[in-house]
C-alpha cells in the first residue's frame, strides 16, 4: 500500500468516528416535542429531568390509626394545590372540604367523625407548572382511645359572677398536668385564674374572689392529641366566651328565716324562707345556680330518702348542690299557717312562696326571674355542715391556699 492509500484511510476513520459521536448526542439528546409533553423540563445534552417543586404533606400519615378529628387536612409548600378528595375509605362517602385561596391549605367543612378510616388524594402544582401528589389511608382516634370533657358554662352565655368553669371528663385523666396545660382560662378583669381538680375526672377553674361584674372571660381548650392516660388522647379544640353579668349574692340567714338579696352593692329585697327541717337541715356554705328549671319533679327517693314527697310540677327551681339541694316556689304549704319567715320545713332546700301552676307575681318567681346562673347563694346561721366543695360547683368553700394546691400545671 503506497503512502497516500494510508493517509486516506486515516481520513476516513476519522470521518467515520465523527459521524458515530454525532449519532450518539443526538440519541442522549432524546426528542424535543417528547420533553414538551413529559411532566418535567430537560436541558439540552444534560440528560435529566426535573419533578414538581411543590411539597404536599398530609397531616394524618398514611397507615395511621390515630389521627386527629379536628386538624386533619392537606398543606403545600412552593406550590398552589389543584385538586384534594377526601371519602370514607370502602363506601367512597365524599367528605366535604375547602381549598384557601391561596391555594396553600385545605380543611374538611366539618370534624371528623371518631374511630373511621378515610382517605386522603391531593394534587399541587409549582410554578411552572410541574404537578405533585399525594396520597394517604389513615383512621381517626377511637372513641375508646379518646376522652372529652363536657364543661359549663356554655360558648356566648351571660353568667353570675360565682360561675366557676367547670370540667367533667369521660375517662379517668392520670396526667392531669398535661390536660390542665392545654386548658387556659383568662378574664379581662386582669383576675389570677387557677384550675382545682376534684378526683380524676373533675377540673374547675376560678379566681381567688367572684369575678368582676361586666368581665369577659375567654377559656381556650387545645386537647386535641394531648394524652390523658395511657393510650388515651383529647379530641377537643375550641375557644370559648362567656359574660359576667350583674353581681348577685344572695344570703339566708336560717335563724331569722329570711333571704336577703344584694346587686350590685345594694340590697333589692328581703324575702321569707322555709329552710331545712331540723330533721332535714340546709346545707351552710356559698352555693352557685348551676340549673334553672320553670318547672321540675321532686322526688325524695332520688336524694336517699323514703316515699316522703313526690310533687311532679315543682315551680321556679334552682339548684345548689348535685346532692339535691334546691332553691325553690312552694304552693303546697299550709295556707292557713304559712312556714315562711317562721320556720324551717323543708328537706334541706329553701322554699320561697308560689302558686300552683308557676303563675303569678309571687316571691318564688321575682326571685327566679331576677337570678342568673352562676349566681351565689350563701346559707348562714343553720345547723348543718358547710357544703362540700365539689358537691355542685361550690368552690368557693375553699381557701385559696387550698385551691391553687389542687393545682397540677
Amino acid at each position: 500500500m503506497t503512502t497516500p492509500d494510508i493517509a486516506a484511510r486515516r481520513v476516513l476513520g476519522a470521518c467515520a468516528a465523527l459521524m458515530v459521536g454525532a449519532l450518539t448526542l443526538t440519541a442522549c439528546g432524546g426528542n424535543a416535542n417528547a420533553d414538551a409533553n413529559s411532566s418535567g423540563d430537560s436541558k439540552g445534552g444534560q440528560g435529566s429531568a426535573k419533578t414538581s417543586t411543590a411539597k404536599i404533606v398530609i397531616s394524618a400519615k398514611d397507615g395511621s390509626t390515630a389521627a386527629s378529628i379536628n386538624t386533619t387536612g392537606v398543606k403545600v409548600s412552593n406550590g398552589k394545590l389543584t385538586d384534594v378528595k377526601m371519602t370514607v375509605s370502602g363506601t367512597g362517602q365524599a367528605v366535604a372540604g375547602a381549598i384557601s385561596a391561596d391555594g396553600g391549605v385545605w380543611k374538611p367543612k366539618e370534624q371528623l367523625e371518631r374511630g373511621t378510616k378515610y382517605q386522603i388524594s391531593a394534587t399541587a402544582k409549582d410554578g411552572n407548572g410541574r404537578t405533585a401528589a399525594a396520597n394517604s389511608i389513615f383512621t381517626t382516634v377511637t372513641s375508646a382511645n379518646s376522652f372529652i370533657g363536657t364543661y359549663t358554662p356554655d360558648d356566648g352565655t351571660t353568667v353570675g359572677v360565682g360561675m366557676p368553669v367547670s370540667f367533667n371528663f369521660n375517662k379517668v385523666i392520670s396526667d392531669k398536668k398535661a390536660v390542665q396545660s392545654h386548658i387556659t382560662v383568662t378574664s379581662s378583669s386582669g383576675q389570677q385564674v387557677v384550675g382545682h381538680w376534684f378526683g380524676a375526672q373533675r377540673l374547675d377553674f376560678r379566681p381567688e374572689e367572684y369575678w368582676k361584674a361586666g368581665s369577659k372571660v375567654t377559656m381556650k381548650i387545645d386537647l386535641d392529641g394531648v394524652q390523658g392516660a395511657n393510650g388515651v388522647y383529647g379530641v377537643q379544640k375550641k375557644t370559648v366566651d362567656f359574660t359576667i353579668g350583674r353581681s348577685q349574692v344572695s344570703t339566708v340567714d336560717v335563724n331569722t328565716q329570711t333571704m336577703t338579696v344584694v346587686r350590685d352593692g345594694q340590697t333589692l329585697k328581703s324575702l321569707p324562707i322555709s329552710s331545712g327541717s331540723p330533721e332535714h337541715t340546709t346545707y351552710n356554705g356559698q352555693m352557685v345556680i348551676s340549673e334553672k328549671f320553670v318547672q321540675t319533679r321532686m322526688n325524695s327517693q332520688t336524694v336517699g330518702l323514703g316515699g316522703e314527697y313526690d310533687i311532679p310540677d315543682v315551680p321556679h327551681a334552682m339548684r345548689l348542690t348535685s346532692s339535691g339541694t334546691f332553691l325553690h316556689g312552694n304552693y303546697w304549704y299550709n295556707k292557713g299557717n304559712p312556714p315562711f319567715g317562721r320556720q324551717g320545713t323543708s328537706h334541706g332546700c329553701v322554699g320561697l312562696a308560689d302558686v300552683q301552676g308557676a303563675q303569678g307575681a309571687t316571691n318564688a318567681k321575682w326571685f327566679y326571674d331576677n337570678s342568673l346562673i352562676g349566681d351565689v347563694v350563701i346559707v348562714k346561721n343553720s345547723p348543718d355542715k358547710t357544703v362540700s366543695p365539689d358537691n355542685g360547683l361550690n368552690g368557693w368553700n375553699m381557701s385559696w391556699s387550698e385551691w391553687t394546691a389542687g393545682s397540677a400545671a
